[in-house]
């Protein structure tokens, strides 16, 4: 019956992350002892004292509807935040409070984009941009970068990317799959490039801004000239523990975050009322109360690094942030495994899950076909009992 349904949803891809979580569910429920590496999200239990004001929340009886960019508290707490931690000075008029991160991003999408225009998507890059931006009738392009740049690209490969119909760049730092952090100068040199197109706005997505590894987390809008054009997207799910809680958040132009306003109250009108309010105790809560997750997350990655550099035909960098490992493993491209071909990362993977009963995330999905994505969002035991079993696999 797909003939009836519409091009948009028939010409969508399915997200390959949640994909491949599915596969591994499908197999657990065939007695299968599956070690999912594959979701990124944090295996921590949220915060006590944010789940204490949810529950105050629920006795203080917040039941109503909320209004569609956000409690004016909460809009507060999210400009305070963005003060103390970013540098970066917000009115109310330029928050708006969305259900996740990803709907903040898709409300920039279908505003700023008509039909034709180009997003640079700078690879790899989160699943979803490329889907969102097709959804918004939009073309996206990839820019390519390697394992030897740290998974940055270069202020020339930016310029060379732009063309008369690019509307926006994606910018995503530390970076879901591969846990890179542009530096400050970094992201000044990148700068310089927009500079000379004013018509280009940039989506800084920062969801995994507190889990990095020594350097602070560098905001695009605080570079001065690039404000009014930076759409500043944030969010509690990952390093508050809060994923389900469905709480993501912009700061931007007031123009923008009006139009933002505009769609969300046609779509899904305001976010939950509790986890509205639960999220103002962990955004005016010191950071330093979610430090704990940040060193156990750096704690699994020099495991995870120090044990896959123990297998041959992994190559690897060392990310400066977020819960993700990226090896590129084209080396095993053209061979066999146990009598399995593997010409790509999607055999790869997928025979990872099968034979090693270990679930990770094709870098095809990412814009980056010779890797693949593994979270280290889960315990030490099973880190250590996954990276085993890998290793027992590709002896074979």
């Amino acid at each position: 019956m797909n003939q009836h349904l519409s091009d948009r949803i028939n010409e969508l891809p399915v997200s390959a992350t949640l994909a491949m979580a599915a596969k591994a569910r499908e197999l657990k429920q065939q007695g299968k002892d599956i070690i999912s590496l594959s979701l990124g999200e944090p295996d921590f239990n949220t915060p006590d004292f944010i789940k204490e004001a949810a529950v105050q929340a629920i006795n203080d009886n917040y039941n109503s509807y909320t209004p569609v960019d956000g409690y004016a508290d909460l809009k507060e707490a999210i400009i305070t935040k963005f003060q103390r931690d970013n540098g970066l000075s917000y009115a109310p008029s330029q928050i708006v409070v969305s259900t996740g991160a990803k709907q903040s991003i898709a409300n920039v999408a279908m505003v700023l984009l008509n039909p034709g225009d180009e997003v640079l998507l700078p690879a790899p890059y989160w699943v979803s941009y490329s889907a969102i931006a097709t959804l918004a009738e939009a073309t996206f392009t990839e820019i390519p970068s390697t394992i030897e740049t740290d998974f940055k690209i270069s202020p020339a490969q930016l310029e060379a990317a732009i063309s008369p119909k690019t509307k926006m760049v994606f910018f995503n730092s530390p970076n879901n799959p591969s846990g890179s952090a542009y530096t400050e100068a970094e992201y000044r040199a990148l700068a310089a490039v927009l500079e000379k197109h004013p018509g280009i706005y940039v989506l800084s997505d920062e969801i995994y801004e507190h889990i990095n590894y020594g350097q602070p987390t560098f905001s695009f809008a605080a570079i001065e000239s690039m404000y009014d054009r930076t759409i500043t997207v944030n969010g509690v799910a990952k390093a508050f523990a809060m994923t389900g809680w469905r709480i993501g958040y912009i700061g931007a132009p007031a123009w923008i975050a009006r139009a933002c306003n505009k769609i969300q109250g046609q779509i899904t009108s305001g976010a939950n009322c509790i986890a509205q309010r639960a999220t103002i105790t962990a955004l005016t809560a010191p950071v330093s109360k979610i430090q704990y997750m940040v060193d156990a997350f750096r704690q699994r990655r020099d495991l995870v690094l120090s044990l896959l550099r123990e297998i041959d035909g992994f190559s690897l960098n060392t990310p400066g942030g977020a819960f993700y490992l990226f090896p590129n493993i084209s080396a095993f491209f053209g061979k066999e495994i146990a009598g399995i071909p593997i010409q790509n990362a999607s055999d790869f993977s997928m025979f990872l899950l099968e034979h090693a009963h270990v679930a990770t995330v094709t870098g095809d999905a990412f814009g980056a076909p010779d890797c693949i994505r593994i979270s280290y969002a889960a315990s030490e035991a099973q880190l250590r009992e996954a990276v085993d079993r890998i290793k027992q696999a590709l002896s074979r």
